[in-house]
Parts: structure tokens; C-alpha cells; sequence
């Protein structure tokens, strides 16, 4: 009945030593107001200077996201009033931004979509507001900070497709090695607007603003809540009011934060202390040929030269870190098949990582460790149940897989003689099952084998044992 029209405004702030227009450290964490000076606080007679570094990551994201970079730029002065804003106004871009009409392909029910990107502009951030019971501080320490804000068209439809588009526009980033995206820390924020429509209709419906989402999942999430509302509100008879609202994380719902019934009008002028930039085309070349081989290039490499289903070459690149980490891993793994390997990366290590929030390259696991580790599996001397334990020690320990195996007797066990007795207490002891199996149920063996597993402590080679109960059955 209804079609939901999606826009994202996403706030990169830029990995540079210093803020957009001073001299200003970026160090995340320092004490409140110890990373201020007159120019991003705006102090009379104080005069920005454009970061040219920061200037620099701008042109480059929007070459990597098929932007067209301005020959001819400036920048504006936005106005608004907000305590944590110091001189009342954001030295922003408004009508020639670095770059326009880009665009973003992501993955939409099995087919790839395009979503355009409108501009991806320079800005300064504000400073930081913390509430307390009797008061509101100001922290300037972020006011000036360089961000990068790309704006989507509205041409995402759902919150699945929100979520994709923001999990491809990060790891885009990241490869560029322009921000590092911790959105804990603010260096990645993200605004939607949402409206709905009737199917069918051109026009656009009133649309929502939301605010306050600290993650991908947040902003899945706050859509979801936020469409099904204006469902609800447009079928009772209702009205969608336009405003600005928050997300409530503990109470998983979008509360109102302020009416927005009109555009405001934020007086944009021409920043009269800056001059407009000439962007040369020789600059443009040089950046894009610093331009890394970005996640799409690098699965589909991965897809050739070590013969991965794009599936897995899929999750292996999200992180750039975790994609070398599994290179380096993929070109020093001897066999062929690279299948037994990248299921333990993208299984039991990718669980590990993010059971503590870390990525592949951060485990305290060196390659050639892993290596031994899927050694030891693939010549049956360990279990993939153990090397899963064995996994988790490593990391934990540091130590190599062998001496883990070897001080905990967690070798696997392969002796004829000793599994047969095991297999016959399991048939003796399952009547039933070891009947089922007899009368044509195959799939009966499994149990069986699990009781043989059980009894040795996850120590059976679960193979062998098959093979046993099986002729042991065929013989009774």
C-alpha cells in the first residue's frame, strides 16, 4: 500500500592531525576545552585556514565514490544559534560543494542497485553539549573538527537497504584510510529522512528527520520503528507532521524532538575569510592515483585468484585490515582448495572477533599460528570442535596451537581398538536409535556418534567413529 523513500546524510570526520581552519589537535579524549583556540571559537580578528590535507580527503572519498570533483569551490558560512556552535555560525559548502553526483552500488534482494549520491561537501563540526541534572557544559574541544558530510539521493527504500549502503559507504572509507568510521568516538554519524507514499504517486510525503542513531543496526532499526508510525498515523486519518526526532535506544522508539514545519532558513553567504579553490585537474589525476583497490575490486580478486564464492570474498573485504590479514593467509595456505581455510575465518575467528569487538587483524593471532592450527585438522589430530577451544586459547594465551593440544591432552583419538569400545557401550546403551538405524534410518548414525564424541570428551575422530558404529551395526 505504501512505499517508503529513504535519504541519508552521513558525517565522516576526517583523520588529520589538526581541525578544518586551525592548528587545533584532533586527539580524541583529551580534557574538555584543552583543544580550543581563537579560531574555532571564533574570536574577533581570528582567520581560518583551510586543512589542506583534509581538503585533499575530501576530492579523494569523492573520486572513490564516482563524483564528479568541482573545477571551482568555496565555502559558506550556515547560520544557526546552539550553545555548542561558538561563533553563531558552521563554515559549510552550500552551492559548490568538492563534489556532486556520485553514486553507491550496494546489493537489494539479490540484485545490485544504485543509489546516487548527491554531494559530498567540507564542513567544521560543532562542539559537544553534556547534560546534567542542574546544568549543560560545553566541550569545545571538537568544534572545528573536519568533516566530510555525503549526501544520498532519496533513493533507498527500505531499512535493509539503508543498513547495506552504510556498511559499503564505511568500508569504502576505510580503505581510503581517510577516517577511521568509530562511530563510539562521533567520527561517523548518520541523519535520515523518511517519508512514505502511496504507491504508485511521483510525489514525495512529508518526511521525518532522525537523529541520536549510534550505529548501522540503530539506524535499521530506528527506520523500521519510524515507517511503521507513519503507517499507523496515515491509516487512522491522521497527518505526518515534518519534524525532527530521536531515537531511544532503551526504549526502541522515535520520539519527537522538535517541529520542523518549514525549511529553515540558515542565511548561507560566502565565507568572506576564505577564498574559493581551483581544484586542477593535475591535482585530481594525482589523488585518484593514490586511490587504493577499493572492497568490489578487491572480492572480485579474491574471487579469481583464490577461487572464493562471492559470498565469502563478500565478507572477507568489509574490513581492509581484515582483507589483508586473510590474504596473507589464503597465499601462504598450501592446498589449492582454500574452501577448509576461509570456512575457519569467516567461522569460528570471525565469531571470535566479534564476540570481542575487534576485527580478523586484531585477534593476537599471527598467520602462520592459524595455519598450524587447520594443519592439525586436516591431518585428523584434532577435532573441528577442539580447534575451536584451541582457537579461543590461542588468542587468549598467545601460545602456538601445539602446545595447547600437547598441555591439555587434546589430541584427537584415532585407535581402532579404543573407539570400538566406546562404540559399543553407545549401541548398547541407545537399543532404540542402533534399531532405527538398522530398519533404514540413516540418519540415526549421528546420534550414535555424538555419544561416542561425548564419552571422549570431544576427543573421537567423529569419521573413524562412523565408520565403526557402522560396521558394528552391519554386523549384529
Amino acid at each position: 500500500m505504501y512505499e517508503t523513500v529513504i535519504g541519508l546524510e552521513v558525517h565522516v570526520q576526517l583523520k588529520t592531525r589538526t581541525k578544518a581552519f586551525c592548528g587545533c589537535s584532533t586527539e580524541f579524549g583529551s580534557q574538555p576545552n584543552t583543544q580550543s583556540c581563537p579560531v574555532c571559537l571564533g574570536l574577533p580578528g581570528s582567520l581560518p585556514v583551510l586543512n589542506k590535507t583534509a581538503f585533499d580527503y575530501a576530492i579523494k572519498a569523492g573520486l572513490a565514490l564516482n563524483c564528479t570533483v568541482q573545477e571551482y569551490t568555496k565555502f559558506d558560512r550556515k547560520h544557526y544559534y546552539y550553545p555548542d556552535l561558538p561563533k553563531n555560525y558552521q563554515i559549510s559548502q552550500y552551492d559548490l560543494p568538492v563534489s556532486i553526483d556520485g553514486f553507491l552500488d550496494i546489493e537489494s534482494e539479490g540484485k545490485i542497485k544504485r543509489i546516487r549520491i548527491k554531494r559530498a561537501h567540507l564542513e567544521e563540526d560543532a562542539g559537544k553539549l553534556i547534560h546534567q541534572q542542574d546544568v549543560s557544559l560545553a566541550d569545545f574541544n571538537r568544534a572545528g573538527m573536519p568533516l566530510l558530510e555525503i549526501v544520498s539521493e532519496p533513493d533507498i527504500h527500505s531499512p535493509q537497504e539503508a543498513y547495506e549502503y552504510l556498511v559499503n559507504l564505511k568500508s569504502i572509507i576505510e580503505y581510503l584510510e581517510i577516517s577511521d568510521c568509530d562511530m563510539e568516538k562521533g567520527s561517523l554519524r548518520c541523519d535520515a529522512n523518511v517519508s512514505i507514499r502511496k504507491k504508485g504517486v511521483k510525489e514525495l510525503g512529508t518526511k521525518t528527520e532522525l537523529k541520536n542513531m549510534n550505529s548501522f543496526k540503530g539506524v535499521k532499526d530506528a527506520l523500521t520503528f519510524e515507517i511503521k508510525r507513519q503507517e499507523e498515523v496515515l491509516c487512522e486519518g491522521g497527518v505526518i507532521i515534518q519534524e525532527t526526532r530521536l531515537w531511544d535506544v532503551k526504549e526502541l522508539k522515535t520520539v519527537s524532538m522538535r517541529s520542523k514545519e518549514e525549511a529553515k532558513d540558515y542565511r548561507y553567504f560566502p565565507e568572506p575569510d576564505l577564498p574559493p579553490f581551483i581544484i586542477a585537474k593535475e591535482k585530481i589525476s594525482d589523488i585518484s592515483k593514490s586511490i587504493p583497490e577499493l572492497p568490489k575490486a578487491k572480492m572480485a580478486r579474491f574471487m579469481k585468484d583464490y577461487g572464493l564464492c562471492e559470498a565469502d570474498a563478500k565478507i572477507l573485504v568489509v574490513s581492509k585490515k581484515g582483507a589483508c590479514f586473510a590474504e596473507e593467509c589464503m597465499s601462504l595456505y598450501q592446498n589449492k582448495n582454500k574452501k577448509p581455510l576461509v570456512n575457519i575465518l569467516i567461522g569460528p575467528m570471525l565469531s571470535e572477533a566479534n564476540s570481542r569487538n575487534r576485527g580478523l587483524a586484531d585477534l593476537n593471532l599471527k598467520v602462520e599460528s592459524l595455519l598450524e592450527l587447520i594443519g592439525f585438522i586436516e591431518q585428523d589430530l584434532i577435532s573441528n570442535l577442539t580447534a575451536k577451544a584451541v582457537l579461543k586459547d590461542m588468542i587468549d594465551s598467545g601460545d602456538l596451537a601445539s602446545k595447547i593440544i600437547k598441555d591439555k591432552n587434546l589430541a584427537q583419538i584415532s585407535d581402532n581398538s579404543a573407539l570400538e569400545i566406546e562404540a559399543d557401550k553407545a549401541i548398547s546403551d541407545n537399543p532404540k536409535i542402533a534399531a532405527d538405524y538398522r530398519s533404514g534410518k540413516a540418519n540415526a548414525i549421528m546420534f550414535l556418534v555424538g555419544q561416542v564424541m561425548k564419552k571422549t570428551g570431544g576427543k573421537a575422530n567423529p569419521k573413524a567413529a562412523q565408520e565403526i558404529l557402522k560396521r558394528r551395526l552391519s554386523d549384529a
